[in-house]
């Protein structure tokens, strides 16, 4: 059982940064670590995504070129570094494991091929 503990949110201004971290209690030479946000009254979506092993990334497309998420294997620490805020990026924010590698972008991007997930953490933009 991995457990997964999110740290770094909480309340910025519009335009600000915040970076959020997910503490891994172990992680597997071909998994991947994602981060998902949830909205009040929304679904849980997809933010990015990295490979533990590659270092591959992938974003969702509304986070591109404002969000990067990195890694370091050493401390099985994965990072968000979410720049340039906006209030429509108000959310919980969970980190989530995959075991194995995922060949596909829908197995990536999509919660339900996530192994184990955090408690969240909440981030708030305001206007």
């Amino acid at each position: 059982q991995v457990q997964l503990v999110e740290s770094g949110g909480g309340l910025v201004q519009a335009g600000g940064s915040l970076r959020l971290s997910c503490a891994a209690s172990e992680r597997t030479s071909s998994g991947a670590v994602g981060w998902f946000r949830q909205a009040p009254g929304k679904e849980r979506a997809f933010v990015a995504r990295i490979s533990w092993n590659t270092g591959i990334t992938l974003y969702a497309d509304s986070v591109k070129a404002r969000f990067t998420i990195s890694r370091d294997n050493a401390k099985n620490t994965v990072y968000l570094q979410m720049n340039s805020l906006k209030p429509e990026d108000t959310a919980v924010y969970f980190c989530a494991a995959q075991r194995y590698s995922r060949s596909t972008y829908y197995s990536r991007v999509n919660s339900a091929e996530y192994d184990y997930w955090g408690q969240g953490t909440q981030v708030t933009v305001s206007s």
